[in-house]
């Protein structure tokens, strides 16, 4: 097998993924607004979408840093998710995520969240395998690949403390 940093790169337009959806009082809450479990789960769906097109492999959610809600969406307008690899390391694949609302009447659009999330490729043994780098094209591209090494140490940093704290909850337990 080849060395990851000898792998092949793949732009990250490759793995862009977009879908629409009509927004239905089944979605909404009481205030007529999506869940915000909704919007998760379309969150997570697209990222796996986008991380697979890029890995050609399955993958599985390692993380999700941030789910940041900027405006609501209502019910009747459509939702709008855009997702894309913005960096890989080894076997783990960066995806950026962003929703938007769309007034159908109108045809505003409105940026609704961002989200980042990260994904572990899988072989068909279900072990970790190699992706291949990101080849960033767009301005967005090269600054959301330029920043992501930071990311990637702050979600490293934060599992590392959250397993610390585990184990200091757990020895609190044993006494």
């Amino acid at each position: 097998m080849k060395e990851w940093n000898q792998l092949e790169g793949k732009p990250a337009r490759l793995s862009r993924t977009t879908t629409t959806d009509l927004v239905l009082p089944p979605d909404a809450n009481h205030y007529g607004t999506i869940f915000g479990g909704k919007v998760m789960a379309y969150v997570d769906k697209i990222a796996a979408i986008a991380a697979m097109r890029h890995a050609r492999h399955p993958v599985v959610t390692a993380s999700s840093d941030s789910l940041d809600f900027l405006a609501p969406i209502k019910v009747g307008e459509a939702i709008h998710l855009e997702a894309f690899v913005t960096y890989a390391h080894k076997t783990s694949l960066e995806v950026h995520v962003k929703v938007q609302s769309e007034d159908l009447m109108t045809g505003e659009l409105c940026l609704t969240a961002t989200s980042f999330l990260t994904f572990v490729a899988l072989d068909k043994d279900g072990n970790k395998t190699e992706v291949p780098p990101v080849i960033p094209e767009t301005e967005e591209e090269r600054m959301l690949y330029q920043t992501a090494p930071e990311r990637m140490r702050l979600r490293i940093q934060r599992k590392e403390q959250r397993q610390q704290d585990i184990s200091s909850l757990e020895n609190e337990k044993a006494k």
